[in-house]
């Protein structure tokens, strides 16, 4: 079974965030990066399904330069080899554009089974996997808990609101977006990070992919910090009377009653 993992990396989440020049994006000089959470859960699913059925775990990322430590990490942990698509204009992409972006990138790679987390930490559209998955023209399912290998495919437990869970069972080749959670992660070993320096990483430029560039369904017009604000506010008169005013407060400016 080849599983290809979809990984992004995006800023670890105790950076401390400030808006950059433009205002549409953040200041991206102190930051520090790591695996995105939910891809993590999705590459350890990969990982035990290999452990089980056989076949080869493929890590696929794009990014800048830096995500190569992003795909080491994977590497290390149990992929047999990655691709990294080289873009340095990744964030300015939407969901669709790097959808087409990593679609071109697995042409000839023929996966049985594509794995994504739910959604990115940084955008968090959860959009990149279902547009992926009509482009390649796989079945897919989202919010996966649970992957289980059958006669003539996969069944799947997905997560549903009010704690309610549905079970689908789906034919191969199929694409999945993984829900955090979904196993406990591992870490790499020492001999797992030995093993990563001499794992195939095949890079490819963005600008190669025979992509054509198109214009954003998505633009940032505005990227700004909650403002905080505090503000007390004393009723006069007796108990009756301050309830009152408090009720009209609320109905009529608050807008919650």
């Amino acid at each position: 079974m080849k599983i290809v993992v979809a990984i992004k990396q995006v800023p670890a989440r105790d950076s401390l965030l400030s808006i950059d020049a433009s205002g549409k994006g953040i200041e991206e000089a102190d930051l520090s990066y790591e695996i995105n959470e939910p891809d993590a859960y999705a590459l350890e699913a990969g990982l035990r399904l290999k452990e089980l059925h056989g076949g080869e775990v493929v890590a696929l990322c794009a990014g800048p330069e830096r995500v190569a430590q992003t795909i080491r990490e994977a590497l290390a942990k149990g992929a047999d080899r990655a691709i990294h698509i080289e873009d340095d204009d990744l964030g300015a992409r939407d969901s669709l554009a790097t959808a087409r972006l990593l679609a071109a990138a697995l042409r000839g790679e023929a996966p049985d089974l594509v794995l994504t987390g739910l959604q990115s930490d940084d955008m968090a559209c959860g959009q990149t996997g279902p547009i992926l998955a009509e482009l390649l023209g796989l079945p897919h399912a989202t919010i996966v808990k649970q992957v289980e290998k059958v006669d003539g495919g996969i069944r799947v437990k997905r997560e549903l609101e009010d704690g309610w869970f549905q079970h689908v069972e789906m034919p191969l080749p199929a694409l999945l977006t993984i829900q955090s959670g979904i196993d406990k992660l591992r870490y790499a070993t020492l001999m797992g990070i030995k093993k990563a320096r001499t794992k195939e990483v095949r890079r490819v430029a963005a600008a190669d992919l025979g992509v054509v560039p198109l214009a954003a369904s998505v633009t940032v017009d505005r990227l700004y910090l909650p403002q905080r604000t505090r503000r007390a506010q004393l009723f006069d008169g007796n108990p009756q009377e301050a309830a009152a005013q408090l009720v009209e407060k609320l109905r009529f400016e608050a807008r919650v009653i």
